[in-house]
């Protein structure tokens, strides 16, 4: 069994427990310049080589990019659905869109890569949903508990998130990175970094990211529902580990032609059970996946830049944190309420902030990073 819509689950657990409020100082070297506001859940962007920024506001379904003036032309709008995972490379834009859960019912799921091209012309280049219901790439992945947790105690845990369960049929294909005539997709209900090959539109998996283990305290409630509800964890459990899902949140083609991914805990965000956000690093020709950092709070997004630092948006710690190529140290580069997406340009790095559930207080900014 998965959760429905991964991100928006994830995120919305957060939400529940940790209110933004206003940032304090940062450590960029000028104030970040806002280039649009208003906006409603705009968790993906992406700059083209003219410095035209594309930004999506995923939970309306919006496509936009962001003019001189600070308004938006309106670029694809698919309404009820949701809309993310943009990216530009000579004149094409690419993106994906999703509808649908998994788990309850895989045959209302519906997920699509598509582009469009310089005259506006939109595309269709692969069905993510059909190959998710065909290949189910963590389909054979455990999750939850291990055997060394008995069965007297599981049957005390409650009915969501399961005590024990393998990867089930869901797809909520979330950010994108193109190179040469390769799409790469991060889906977050797959758990799992997608190959897209643009010309066919064939799909394959290159690589399932692993389990994100936690050791669960005593005393620690979970949340059970949308609506805030929580309960305290069996006494039995404390102590053992329950392996939560990577939710794979974005992509990114590092100088060393490896991909970086960053990763959600795929439970709860807050920092009841620490801050357990991932950047992995992946292997583009064999697949291999292998931790490069860890210990990050939310990480919805990243950027790579020409050196190898890495730097990454934590939604609810307010912030964007850059982290050192070499030391792998990360260090607050900017504080900002909110930040989802992260796109780098030369010296200059662009960000979305100010996440709100279906509330118009998104910005997209960008800051100096020399």
């Amino acid at each position: 069994m998965k959760k429905k819509s991964p991100i928006a689950v994830c995120l919305a657990a957060a939400a529940l427990v940790i209110p933004i409020g206003p940032a304090a100082a940062g450590s960029s070297s000028s104030a970040p310049e806002i280039l649009a506001s208003g906006l409603v859940t705009p968790l993906s962007l992406a700059v083209g080589r003219d410095s035209s920024v594309l930004v999506t506001q995923n939970f309306i379904g919006r496509l936009d990019r962001v003019e001189d003036d600070g308004k938006l032309a309106n670029l694809y709008t698919k309404a009820k659905w949701d809309v993310g995972g943009v990216e530009t490379r000579r004149g094409t834009i690419y993106f994906v869109e999703s509808v649908g859960g998994g788990g309850g019912n895989p045959d209302a799921l519906d997920g699509y890569l598509k582009s469009i091209d310089g005259s506006g012309t939109v595309d269709t280049i692969a069905d993510l949903a059909t190959y998710e219901r065909t290949d189910n790439p963590d389909g054979d992945q455990e999750y939850g508990f291990g055997a060394d947790v008995p069965d007297e105690c599981l049957q005390k845990w409650p009915a969501f998130p399961p005590a024990k369960y393998t990867g089930a049929i869901d797809s909520h294909p979330y950010a994108t990175a193109v190179k040469g005539s390769t799409v790469y997709v991060a889906d977050a209900g797959m758990n799992a970094i997608l190959e897209v090959d643009v010309e066919s539109g064939d799909v394959s998996t290159l690589a399932v990211l692993p389990p994100r283990p936690a050791v669960i305290p005593a005393g620690t409630r979970i949340p059970i529902d949308m609506a805030g509800g929580t309960v305290e964890v069996p006494a039995c459990v404390a102590g053992h580990e329950y392996a939560f899902e990577p939710v794979p949140t974005d992509v990114e083609i590092g100088p060393d032609g490896w991909l970086y991914v960053s990763s959600l805990p795929g439970g709860p965000e807050d920092p009841s059970l620490g801050a357990r956000g991932a950047i992995f690093r992946v292997n583009p020709w064999t697949g291999h996946a292998r931790l490069w950092a860890e210990d990050i709070l939310s990480p919805t997004g990243i950027a790579v830049s020409d050196n190898g630092d890495v730097y990454a948006a934590s939604m609810f710690g307010n912030e964007i944190v850059k982290i050192d190529a070499w030391t792998r140290e990360a260090s607050q580069f900017l504080a900002v309420d909110g930040p989802a997406a992260v796109e780098l340009s030369e010296e200059t790095l662009y960000a979305t902030a100010g996440f709100s559930f279906g509330q118009p207080t998104g910005t997209v900014l960008k800051a100096d990073i020399g």
